[in-house]
């Protein structure tokens, strides 16, 4: 049976401890030291020195890797239910906020923040100018329940029922090139001209591989010669003459260099607004969320 162990009245340093959860979840201290922003060496005197406090091995070194001991799980479980009591306390205490200053974090990927954010929270800083808005540009899905944004725009559905969601429009997508790539190559017209054609991709090639397979494309890692999974160094690569990729219509528009391919296939997505559910009747947040609602719908 796991070890419980009370916390409550030992004396032990916090950032200590939050190094110690950093540790256990990366499993190595290099990998801890990356994540924290803090040196190696740093990180391994405070875990000695947290070790110390408690007067227990929280860790066995095996290798380059560290795995808990029986005690640093019982640990690890307190410190865990000790952190998320703190956030629950914090977005309890943000949700009950009534004026309209303070910090939101939101949350939306490279091109959403860098495209579509801009003109709402013009109308943001007018309505409340001494609210800081913190952006996130992440493709990356951040954690609300955790704390990591308040609000997040995201194209999937959440599933967890802490969160409030509200899909507030569904947008196409199609794919373009550069005129400088179609004048040297041509324009596709059909699919297996994009089977031979050159891509930029803004994922994983192996997911963009996966995904035009369900369209009755059979492309290959020959087909991206550039990948970058930050979608504003994609596109721009794209609008460099590097090869075909797939962007939002509205914001591709923009762009006159640009050229909209014909529609082989469809390219559907949504657009999800989320906040968790504590938050969203704070007057800060429900300005932002309805805001953003309104433009996104448009």
């Amino acid at each position: 049976m796991q070890k419980r162990i009370d916390l409550t009245n030992l004396n032990f340093d916090w950032d200590h401890a939050r190094t110690f959860l950093g540790v256990a979840k990366c499993g190595t201290l290099t990998q801890a030291a990356q994540m924290l922003g803090k040196t190696q060496p740093t990180i391994g005197r405070q875990i000695a020195t947290f070790e110390d406090d408690l007067d227990m091995i929280l860790f066995d070194r095996v290798g380059r890797s560290l795995h808990l001991t029986h005690a640093g799980a019982a640990v690890l479980d307190i410190l865990q239910r000790m952190e998320q009591a703190a956030l629950d306390l914090e977005r309890f205490a943000q949700g009950h906020q009534t004026t309209l200053d303070g910090v939101v974090r939101l949350t939306a990927s490279d091109i959403v923040s860098a495209f579509d954010l801009p003109d709402i929270l013009h109308r943001v800083r007018q309505r409340a100018p001494a609210l800081r808005i913190e952006i996130i540009a992440s493709n990356d899905l951040q954690d609300l329940l955790r704390r990591e944004a308040d609000i997040a725009i995201r194209h999937v559905r959440p599933e967890q029922p802490d969160l409030v969601a509200r899909k507030v429009a569904t947008r196409h997508a199609s794919l373009y090139a550069a005129r400088e790539y179609l004048d040297r190559f041509g324009t596709p017209q059909t699919l297996s001209d994009l089977e031979n054609a050159q891509w930029v991709s803004m994922a994983p090639p192996k997911e963009m591989i996966a995904y035009m397979a369900t369209h009755g494309m059979n492309l290959r890692d020959s087909n991206f010669g550039i990948v970058s999974e930050n979608g504003l160094v994609g596109w721009e690569y794209a609008r460099r003459g590097f090869g075909i990729c797939v962007m939002s219509d509205d914001i591709a528009a923009r762009f006159d260099t640009m050229v909209r391919l014909p529609d082989l296939f469809p390219v559907d997505y949504p657009v999800w607004l989320v906040a968790h559910r504590d938050l969203h009747h704070s007057p800060r947040m429900q300005l932002l969320f309805d805001l953003l609602a309104d433009h996104l719908a448009q």
